[in-house]
């Protein structure tokens, strides 16, 4: 049983008991979180698919922690110009524990 879900403007595919790194998220450590833009699900026989995405769908999920990513080092240059400008970059991450993906309710 596996899901594909948006968050953060990335998807990631998802499966019970995993553990993914979504872009940084406002919420305390420890918290539920329900993500309700699933855009597939598939429990081994059925897949739904969301157009543009599955109406009641949601995966449960709890923030472990919040942190920083490695650093990315963003150099420019221009030859022959004494041009050159070094930055980097960390970019702030949520990891998420996946529980339980909850399919849709029927009436």
């Amino acid at each position: 049983m596996f899901a594909i879900v948006e968050t953060g403007g990335m998807q990631f595919k998802v499966i019970p008991n995993h553990i993914i790194r979504v872009p940084k998220l406002e919420m305390d450590e420890g918290k539920k979180i329900d993500l309700e833009k699933v855009l597939l699900l598939q429990d081994g026989q059925k897949t739904l698919i969301g157009s543009p995405e599955v109406k009641g769908a949601k995966v449960i999920a709890e923030v472990l922690c919040h942190g920083k990513a490695d650093k990315i080092i963003v150099f420019k240059m221009k030859k022959r110009k004494n041009y050159r400008r070094k930055t980097g970059h960390r970019q702030a991450y949520t990891e998420l524990l996946i529980k339980k993906l909850v399919g849709p309710q029927k009436a």
